[in-house]
């Protein structure tokens, strides 16, 4: 019979089935194919079992050294990519029990002395996801100092900042760079505090109700790095919430830089033409040879669609399971890797685009002209010679209606034009309408001042640091 035909007798379950799985079957259920990316956290999470086991006299030192040497030699098989994977074995856990008991005998049977695949899997998926986790959080902060390099190369070069897509009131560039630096100083928050939370041990669980032999799960615990232990076996082995929490944490992180890749390609359009895109991050059209498409932030834009998918099926996956496991729980892990893996590509491709964006400071001070920008400031003018806020609103939105009938700017008309409105207005009005004014004046921390914007990135570079 071959490996490929291993029939129930083979089967570390078998002995309560009278006919073999059917092949269809088999297929169905098999999750080899995509969860032996956990194999070395597998052999990682045996290891200190195996240490456990020989400490507390549960096997023997014997058993424990023919366990250590096969799994390092299976390990060196799966790192060279001569490990043979069987659909047979199911999943990842079987095939290289099978593989160790292969090796070396009755040693390998022992292994799984103690401890339910139920618990092992949730081990494996918590070593991973932090691993994961540790890697996310170096990308964002690789992220984070492409947003610094480019703000402060920008600190005072101004631009229209908007609301409702609409010229509201002149920023700095840099100014409104730092505002994703904020939002990814909270995602790597987000990830940190949810790490707390995947590093505690089910190893101990057993399939749901623990184990009756003498086992020390804070030995485990501290030999594979946890803070802890689950300390319910039902809930160690049965919820997800830890996997739940890093798919949030991941579709917040997506959806920030979706927002930032909306504008990223806004600006890259001839109609408002403030950045170039550099070009190993465009492609072209197929029909039209005029065209530079920014295909990179499209996508993280539409993969962001698929990483809020993936949390929403995990949610549901989660919202109808009765205690404890659950087959259901096989379909947690194709969601969790691909979430992982999109969020660790768009990171570094991020991080790496952004060095190659070209400013045109010129257009973005052009545009900043157009649409009364500086209509608050004329407002606050009035208020700080005495107006009422309301009252000076009502003023300058008349003034701004005649601009618009004159096709001109508010600091464009002449004093006598602009003191219609207002005997309060004089000549020094032109200090506050003038752009570099008005972003000067916002003096303040979280303010768009020039100023303001140079301490704000000084202090995110001592935070990274």
């Amino acid at each position: 019979m071959s490996n490929n035909s291993l029939d129930n007798k083979q089967k570390s379950w078998s002995g309560r089935f009278s006919e073999p799985v059917a092949e269809l079957v088999k297929k169905y259920t098999a999750s080899v194919n995509f969860d032996k990316r956990l194999a070395e956290f597998d052999i990682q999470g045996s290891l200190a079992h195996a240490h456990m086991l020989g400490q507390q006299d549960i096997i023997s030192k014997n058993d424990v050294a023919a366990i250590e040497k096969g799994l390092a030699e299976i390990l060196a098989e799966i790192q060279a990519g001569t490990f043979e994977w069987l659909l047979d074995l199911e999943d990842v856990h079987l095939n290289i029990e099978k593989r160790l008991t292969d090796k070396i005998g009755d040693a390998g049977k022992r292994l799984h002395t103690g401890r339910s695949r139920n618990d092992q899997v949730a081990t494996d998926v918590r070593l991973w996801l932090r691993a994961t986790t540790d890697d996310i959080l170096v990308g964002i902060k690789n992220l984070q100092l492409s947003i610094l390099d480019l703000a402060e190369q920008h600190a005072d070069t101004i631009m229209p900042g908007f609301t409702h897509l609409q010229v509201a009131q002149p920023v700095t560039f840099g100014h409104h760079l730092m505002a994703y630096f904020e939002m990814l100083k909270r995602d790597a928050a987000r990830f940190a505090d949810c790490r707390k939370r995947i590093n505690h041990l089910p190893l101990g669980a057993a399939a749901l109700a623990g184990t009756s032999y003498p086992i020390d799960r804070d030995m485990v615990a501290k030999t594979l790095g946890f803070d802890g232990v689950c300390e319910n076996s039902l809930d160690a082995v049965s919820d997800k919430d830890f996997a739940i929490e890093f798919s949030a944490a991941s579709a917040i992180l997506m959806t920030h830089l979706s927002r930032f890749s909306e504008e990223l390609i806004l600006w890259s359009s001839p109609r408002f033409a403030f950045i170039d895109i550099a070009d190993r991050f465009c492609t072209g059209s197929s029909i039209m040879p005029q065209k530079k498409n920014p295909d990179v932030p499209e996508l993280v834009r539409g993969k962001t669609g698929r990483v809020n998918g993936h949390l929403v099926a995990l949610l549901t996956l989660m919202k109808g399971q009765p205690l404890a496991y659950n087959k259901d729980n096989q379909e947690d892990k194709e969601p969790l890797f691909d979430t992982a893996d999109t969020v660790l590509v768009t990171l570094a491709i991020y991080a790496d685009m952004l060095r190659g964006i070209a400013v045109n400071k010129t257009n973005m001070r052009q545009a900043a002209l157009e649409g009364f920008a500086t209509a608050t400031d004329l407002a606050d003018y009035l208020v700080k010679k005495g107006m009422a806020f309301r009252d000076a609103h009502e003023v300058v939105a008349l003034a701004v209606k005649h601009g618009v009938q004159q096709g001109c700017d508010l600091a464009d008309l002449p004093l006598s034009e602009l003191q219609k409105f207002s005997a309060m207005i004089n000549e020094d009005v032109y200090q506050v309408l003038t752009l570099e004014g008005s972003v000067a004046s916002r003096n303040h921390i979280g303010g768009t001042a020039p100023t303001q914007v140079k301490l704000a990135i000084a202090r995110a570079r001592k935070l990274l640091s």
